[in-house]
């Protein structure tokens, strides 16, 4: 299966249809996964160093650690990326390696999942932030269909 058909059925599996909110969205990752999702922003996070967003598993909860920014669009597509992985089962499972260097202390067996922007060229990354950006098309429609923004500008 090539990216833009992962990508279109994963979209189809989450069954938001077309437009949607990103509480929405949040919920039906939660229920999809049977796991609890929090996200955090982390304020001593640096974008800078290269590290806008994670997404770490443990045993019961998924959580996504992001870095502060000022854009509510940066950050929504931050969230977006890490949601994106989960949503496509990139690292389900025991083989995924996790980054020890960022959580050291943390026996694997306590962190089902860590994931991080590190090869920007992957297959992964590339399938993620497609969906990210496929995602965020379907936040931005349920806000343009909230609002009169059709009918002042269509």
């Amino acid at each position: 299966m090539n990216i833009e058909q992962a990508v279109s059925a994963a979209v189809a599996g989450l069954q938001l249809g077309n437009t949607f909110t990103f509480d929405d969205l949040l919920r039906s990752v939660q229920d999809q996964r049977h796991r609890r999702l929090r996200v955090i922003e982390l304020a001593d996070l640096d974008t800078h160093d290269g590290l806008c967003a994670l997404w770490l598993a443990t045993d019961t909860d998924d959580l996504v650690l992001h870095a502060h920014t000022d854009s509510t669009l940066h950050r929504q597509q931050f969230i977006l990326h890490e949601l994106a992985h989960m949503i496509l089962g990139h690292c389900d499972g025991e083989d995924c390696p996790a980054v020890d260097m960022l959580l050291p202390n943390i026996p694997p067996r306590t962190r089902g999942r860590l994931l991080r922007r590190q090869d920007l060229d992957s297959e992964t990354e590339i399938a993620a932030e497609s969906l990210a950006d496929q995602l965020a098309a379907g936040i931005r429609g349920s806000v343009f269909a909230e609002s009169a923004y059709s009918e002042i500008f269509g």
